[in-house]
């Protein structure tokens, strides 16, 4: 489907006309929006606004890496949107004349309906009609580069509420929990990581149209992708802090039923050598013919036990 909306050189609005019957020279300028095109609509991409082919390539091979690349006068960009149930980046191909703007998206996107709407709601201000594509260009961006602060503030609250577990959950669980948050945090760093890089690029471009009048607002974009990679790596940072945490108290916990167990061992060592000695049957063993000598080894074997269990415990074995 192509959706386009197009402003005429007396300020009229236009939404909904046909691609093909748009006479560019009648409008100011134009934004088409190519939603889950069709194999003929892709075409139009060539046949009627001539782009690079290199450009229209990339526009059908996806997954691209944020990108922009400069055909004579002619900006391509390559976006990520962000699907907030699986955390992908899903690709969003704009390119950016001074009379026009094309978005091609091969999955229907939210963030591009509310800039479309944003836009149609104010076409007819001045503010809109007389910035031409690129302010367009930056509502598509700046709703895209939004939709990221959801996801990340979802991963920040389950992330609190993981530090508040330790005492209640087994390390096991709580260590699943912390790699499958830094799994997510991962997926999300590969979209806005290089999506800073592009605006980055796009700031300090001197190619793109119009972009000096725009620079204030493209900034704010990138403050607001700088904003989140800080949440992000502060947020690995925790995820590794608590890996870390989880590591060393499994390790405690371990060695402390070590000790407890070489303490039991170590008392029934000295036991099982007596009971070891008397169970050879031997006759000429003297304490085998006394009265009291079966209750006597006992007794013996007792005292020693409880000798051993005071020396540990001066020892410190037990803190």
């Amino acid at each position: 489907m192509i959706r386009t909306l197009a402003i005429s050189h007396d300020h009229q609005v236009t939404v909904g006309q046909p691609l093909e019957q748009i006479v560019m020279e009648d409008y100011i300028w134009i934004w088409a929006d190519f939603n889950e095109p069709t194999e003929s609509e892709s075409e139009l991409l060539t046949s009627y606004f001539h782009f690079h082919p290199l450009a229209v390539e990339d526009c059908m091979h996806v997954l691209q890496r944020p990108k922009l690349d400069y055909y004579e006068d002619v900006q391509f960009l390559v976006v990520h949107a962000l699907d907030a149930d699986t955390l992908e980046a899903e690709e969003v191909d704009m390119f950016i004349g001074s009379r026009f703007l094309v978005t091609y998206h091969h999955r229907e996107q939210e963030e591009l309906d509310q800039a479309w709407e944003r836009i149609v709601e104010h076409a007819n201000e001045r503010k809109i009609w007389s910035r031409g594509p690129l302010a367009a260009a930056y509502t598509v961006m700046d709703k895209l580069v939004d939709n990221y602060f959801p996801s990340l503030f979802i991963i920040e609250d389950e992330l609190a509420e993981l530090e508040g577990l330790g005492a209640h959950e087994s390390v096991e669980e709580l260590m699943k929990q912390v790699f499958d948050l830094r799994g997510r945090l991962l997926k999300l760093r590969r979209t806005i990581v290089p999506m800073r890089d592009l605006m980055y690029r796009v700031l300090n471009s001197q190619h793109v149209q119009g972009q000096g009048d725009h620079k204030a607002y493209f900034t704010d974009i990138y403050d607001h992708l700088l904003k989140l990679t800080d949440m992000l790596e502060a947020d690995r940072e925790m995820t590794a802090d608590l890996r870390d945490s989880y590591i060393s108290l499994n390790s405690n916990r371990m060695n402390s039923i070590m000790k407890t167990l070489t303490v039991i061992t170590t008392i029934f060592m000295p036991l099982t050598l007596i009971a070891g000695i008397y169970g050879m049957n031997f006759s000429n063993m003297p304490e085998l013919g006394w009265k009291y000598g079966y209750f006597g080894v006992l007794f013996f074997m007792f005292l020693l036990s409880v000798a051993m269990v005071v020396w540990f415990i001066r020892r410190g074995w037990f803190k």
